[in-house]
Order: C-alpha cells, then structure tokens, then sequence
C-alpha cells in the first residue's frame, strides 16, 4: 500500500471540477509524487491519472440537513466515508454486486460512491428516490498502472501511442463528466433533488481543512499533496469567476 492510497479516490473538496484533476497532476507537481510513489512497488508501472466522476449522496430518504444524515447506512469509498462519518452517516461495506440488492432489502439506506452517472447506469437510480446536489468532491483520480516488465517489452513508440489513447480518454471524462452529469441532474427523472443549505454546507467545508491538515501530519509524500491543494485552491479562489 502506498503512502498517497488515501488520495487515490475522493479525498473531501480537493476538487470541484473534473477539470481540476489534470490541472493539478500537469501543473502542481501530482504526477512526479505518483511516479515516485508507485516506484517503490515491485513490477508496477504508474502511467497516468485524470478525472472520474464527483461524489454525491444517492438515498432512499431525503437529506435537507447534516442532521438528517446521522444514522444512515450507505455504501460508500473509504476516505470520504471516514470524512463524512463525523456527521452520522455510516459507512457500510459490501461487495459492489451486492449494493443493489442491499439498497433493496434495507442493508443500506444509500450509496456515497459516484456521481449521476453511475447512478442511472448501474440502476442505484432506479431504487434510492433522491440526490444531495451538495458534492463532496468534484471528481476522483482514477489512475492507470501497467505491469513493468510487459511495459518494458512494448516498442517506445507504442507506448507513445497508449500514452496518447490515454490523454484522450482523459480528455472525453473531463467533458463528459462536466456536461453529463449536468444533464442527468436537470433531465433525469428517477432522482428528487435535495440541496443542504450553504450556511450548514460552509461547515463541512471548513471541516475539511481540518482533515487536510489531520493527512498532512503525516509528513512526507502526504504532506507535498495536500500542499499542492491548498496551493491550488488558493489559486482557484483568488482567480475568481470562472474558477471559483
């Protein structure tokens, strides 16, 4: 397990967009620690990450309020179930097959795994009644690994051209998921739409600067990466509109 694991998948507001996750790999130093991180494992070759879909609260009961997320049972990603737990949501783990079955028999009261997407198309949509609009993070680092010794016998330029096949499924997501999931969000007909207020929402904001800095005590590699987020997030907000 590498010491960044804990990045790999939604980590609480270090994204807003889809956009931001190539933005900082590219241009805040992410993809030097992953390559020097995924170094250390034996016969693993880490090539590339880019942006998956953001992180919203699907259940079969509304949330309008932090309160009402306290004592929820919902299947979800293990840093930002670690994260929201602070607020009664309990995270339940399961076998991802099952999720649906569970959600129907009353294991799980919701799932806080993905975006609208993957909602509507894994059928979720079709048994939780309402989405949080409120997200926890704007898309996750999703990474692609090969193994070394079967890279290292591909010809260097068809590692060029997989690398290439890579920038453009990076690039298809970011859009996808920015347009996409706006789409399901406003045209979809399975899920009611509930919104947690901002005033409340600014606490679990502030929250999660505390986690940050809970990660980077951690020192290390940790400590570079949310260093790169704060430097990206001051950056966002002092660029202002159309960024933040």
């Amino acid at each position: 397990m590498v010491d960044i694991s804990v990045f790999g998948g939604y980590f609480p507001f270090a994204t807003r967009y889809s956009l931001d996750v190539r933005a900082l790999f590219d241009d805040h130093g992410l993809n030097e620690i992953w390559k020097e991180a995924y170094d250390e494992v034996d016969n693993v070759t880490w090539l590339s990450a880019g942006a998956w879909d953001p992180l919203h609260i699907f259940t079969k009961d509304p949330i309008n309020s932090l309160a009402d997320m306290r004592g929820k049972r919902v299947f979800g990603v293990p840093t930002a179930g670690r994260f929201l737990s602070q607020y009664g949501l309990i995270p339940v783990t399961v076998p991802w097959d099952d999720v649906e079955v569970a959600l129907q028999t009353g294991e799980l009261d919701g799932v806080a795994w993905c975006g609208f997407t993957e909602a509507y198309e894994v059928g979720w949509a079709d048994i939780c009644n309402y989405a949080l609009t409120n997200s926890v993070t704007g898309a996750w680092f999703g990474s692609y690994f090969a193994n070394t010794e079967s890279w290292n016998k591909v010809p260097a330029h068809l590692q060029e051209l997989f690398m290439i096949t890579i920038d453009q499924s990076h690039y298809y997501r970011a859009t996808w998921y920015w347009g996409g999931e706006a789409k399901l969000r406003t045209e979809g007909e399975k899920l009611e739409l509930t919104s947690i207020p901002d005033d409340e929402w600014s606490t679990v904001v502030q929250d999660a600067s505390k986690f940050w800095d809970d990660i980077a005590s951690k020192g290390g590699r940790p400590q570079k990466v949310v260093d790169a987020f704060k430097t990206y997030a001051t950056t966002m907000e002092k660029a202002g509109y159309p960024y933040r």
